[in-house]
């Protein structure tokens, strides 16, 4: 089972339909989480230099993975478009290692850190990405496994729990891209706790579209805490924008920039 569970796939062997998904990607069917007890794919997208010698490459791990590079499985048959954005950006010199982690059934709980109607699984996930999942990419890819080269970065749910795993799981995270959060979860628990957070050395990417929920308090609790905009932080509100996957497909480009910059 475990040798199983490690047998990396090429994304196009186990994707045989109609895809839009670019560039070197892997797939791990079902990688097993002990601490959720469930399973789900991982698919990573190596970088275009990828094969071109022994160079290392910063790790950046991302949630809701199916709607990441491919829109044969994205929600609504929309992506990110994560694959073309990294080909382009490697001719900048800009490039990762992007994991691409999905979400389960399970996804409103795993995502969320706080109470919210029932006792939130986003400590367990975070430890599902770091304890389980993060060895086994380091010891299959060619990663800078450190902190300062290791990012996390969603939406909404995902944007959630990338802010609140980077101050969680600082021995983990030293970058995340944090947007269109959802700030409501549990009464708008992650103000106090960001207030509780002293200022950390790491980049943090935060948005939002001016036709979705405002993360400018959210934005305004870190500057009181330290972090310094156009330096460690970089801010974005793009206007008439939506809560959707085309939304964080166009700042996708700028924000990774920033946080690999």
């Amino acid at each position: 089972m475990q040798r199983e569970r490690l047998n990396w796939l090429n994304y196009r062997d186990w994707q045989t339909g109609m895809s839009s998904a670019e560039g070197e990607l892997r797939v791990l069917p079902e990688v097993w989480s002990p601490q959720l007890q469930n399973a789900r794919p991982v698919v990573v997208l190596l970088p275009p230099t990828y094969g071109d010698g022994k160079r290392r490459y910063p790790t950046l791990y991302m949630h809701d993975g199916q709607n990441l590079f491919d829109r044969a499985t994205g929600f609504a048959g929309q992506e990110w478009g994560v694959d073309e954005t990294l080909t382009q950006l490697a001719a900048e010199g800009h490039e990762a290692i992007v994991v691409g982690v999905w979400n389960t059934p399970l996804r409103f709980p795993e995502y969320n850190p706080f109470p919210h109607y029932e006792a939130g699984r986003g400590a367990d996930y975070l430890a599902f990405l770091a304890d389980t999942l993060k060895p086994q990419i380091d010891s299959a890819f060619r990663t800078l496994p450190d902190a300062a080269h290791t990012g996390i970065m969603g939406s909404s749910m995902g944007g959630l729990i990338s802010l609140y795993g980077f101050f969680h799981r600082a021995d983990t995270f030293g970058f995340a891209g944090v947007m269109s959060p959802s700030v409501w979860v549990g009464g708008g628990s992650i103000y106090p706790y960001v207030s509780d957070r002293t200022h950390r050395a790491g980049r943090l990417y935060l948005d939002n579209g001016t036709r979705e929920s405002s993360a400018r308090k959210l934005h305004a609790t870190l500057l009181a805490r330290g972090w310094r905009d156009g330096q460690d932080m970089r801010y974005v509100v793009e206007p008439e924008a939506e809560h959707n996957e085309a939304a964080w497909a166009r700042r996708l480009p700028d924000a990774l920039r920033f946080l690999l910059g």
